[in-house]
């Protein structure tokens, strides 16, 4: 359970979500790094974003060359690093991301020896990062359980305390383009997600955006998670003749409040991080170039 309550940086400061106590535990929460420079920003958000796509390839989260992770640039807020097209997630490390402004010319000179963007990327990400300058890091992959729930058109139902994280704050675009390889395709993902931090594509995948790499991390594991215990409890359910029983509104309400924010959802994400890095023996060094 995460351990914020009634705090989210949508209605702050998107780029330092505040973890606040809270009733479910005791003693003072972290918080998030600060920093000396906007240089020493940047490297520790190329850092924690490749730990991202690392984390997502033990998970399977892979397919091919599809799937994408994005943070926007602490320095040139109106660029974002996202992986070079075709590399496998689990050997992306801080080198390897390339930069790329809104209108889609890959920054050489910053970006890693790779420069191949994947234009769905640039597509997606762009239009999410323009829109929602409370999203810094948004991902999409086409998961084995997110895609196959998309394929049902429909909002994950609240029988879990785990999908009242995404209670009135996911949403379905119903509907299939194809390949995003235009812009108005990716505003119509973007109008689909509005406000809130998830998007179900039909026929597609997820799409989950927040105001840290960490808990876009941890909410995009938690949405695919929810997707597959949706898809096992309703064939149970229908396997045996019943129904599932749902979280009623109130009580879902009340629930995401404590682990739907954005900040508990930074908080819910350092586990994520902390396993990686006791297994690659690496992490972030302040003060020091990496």
């Amino acid at each position: 359970m995460s351990p914020v309550a009634n705090s989210d940086s949508r209605n702050g400061n998107a780029a330092s979500p505040q973890v606040l106590a809270s009733p479910v535990a005791v003693g003072n929460f972290p918080r998030p790094p600060t920093f000396a420079t906007k240089e020493e920003e940047r490297e520790y958000a190329k850092f924690r974003l490749a730990q991202a796509f690392r984390i997502f390839g033990k998970l399977g989260y892979d397919e091919g060359v599809a799937g994408h992770i994005t943070v926007r640039d602490p320095v040139r807020p109106d660029c974002f690093w996202v992986n070079p097209f075709g590399k496998h997630f689990s050997l992306i490390q801080p080198g390897d991301l390339i930069l790329v402004d809104h209108h889609g010319s890959v920054q050489i000179k910053e970006s890693g020896p790779n420069t191949l963007l994947n234009k769905a990327a640039f597509m997606i990400h762009s239009a999410v990062h323009a829109a929602r300058p409370d999203i810094n890091c948004a991902a999409h992959s086409h998961s084995v359980y997110g895609r196959a729930f998309s394929t049902l058109g429909k909002e994950l139902d609240m029988i879990t305390q785990d999908s009242c994280a995404f209670y009135k704050d996911h949403s379905v675009y119903r509907q299939y383009g194809g390949v995003v390889l235009d812009e108005e395709e990716g505003a119509h993902i973007v109008e689909a997600l509005g406000s809130k931090k998830a998007v179900i594509l039909q026929n597609h995948g997820i799409l989950v955006g927040t105001s840290s790499i960490e808990a876009t991390v941890h909410f995009f594991i938690a949405l695919e998670k929810s997707c597959q215990v949706q898809l096992m409890a309703d064939a149970a359910a229908a396997g045996t003749g019943g129904k599932t029983i749902k979280i009623s509104d109130a009580e879902a309400a009340m629930t995401h409040k404590v682990v739907g924010t954005f900040a508990g959802g930074w908080f819910s994400g350092q586990p994520h991080f902390q396993a990686l890095e006791a297994q690659e023996g690496s992490s972030f060094k302040f003060g020091s170039s990496q």
